[in-house]
């Protein structure tokens, strides 16, 4: 058991108002576009008239895989052995 006597050096970090769109490409951070305002050919999720709703069971990826609950990691995994809760 480890534990960390102190306290965190820069408390406010999470309260600095970035300001500008400009401020956040500075940093190296691109900006973050919704799958339903692209066209069809960049997310499964994008063309139609006005707001149209997903269109399929449940929201996807832009590579096609189910985006919310769905388990990735693969079931044969040598290192299952080492994780102690259940994965699937």
């Amino acid at each position: 058991c480890r534990a960390t006597i102190g306290q965190v050096g820069n408390s406010e970090h999470n309260l600095i108002n970035i300001g500008k769109a400009g401020r956040k490409r500075h940093m190296g951070i691109r900006p973050t576009v919704r799958g339903s305002v692209m066209n069809p050919n960049d997310h499964p999720h994008g063309g139609g008239e006005g707001k149209s709703p997903v269109g399929m069971p449940s929201p996807v990826t832009p590579w096609g895989k189910p985006a919310l609950g769905y388990k990735t990691r693969k079931k044969k995994n040598k290192s299952n052995k080492f994780i102690i809760k259940r994965v699937n």
